[in-house]
């Protein structure tokens, strides 16, 4: 009765993904017709990429965050109140300790 065993151990199946039907001398036309329009100034140059600003979304999107934001309040001086209130519980845990359980 083995349920488990460490010689025999199975390797996940892999993702494998066979395109349909892909053409590659028509993505390299098109590429060309892309090229060429840009060059005749029917298509605008190179438009600009979707580019998403990360840096702060998620910020913005929660209330607590955005609260604390507009208080001033930065990453710092959420750690410093973090780590007062670990010490504050451990002096607390500390002296339960000494006066009821020693």
């Amino acid at each position: 009765m083995a349920l488990f065993s460490f010689y025999n151990v199975r390797k996940p199946r892999q993702f494998e993904h066979k395109p349909i039907y892909w053409d590659p001398r028509r993505e390299a036309l098109e590429e060309r017709v892309r090229k060429v329009k840009r060059e005749m100034g029917i298509l605008p140059d190179k438009p600009e990429e979707y580019k998403p600003s990360i840096k702060g979304s998620f910020m913005e999107g929660t209330r607590h965050l955005r609260k604390s934001k507009s208080k001033g309040e930065d990453m710092q001086s959420r750690v410093y109140r973090n780590m007062r209130l670990l010490l504050v519980l451990a002096v607390m845990a500390i002296l339960f300790w000494y006066l009821f359980l020693r």
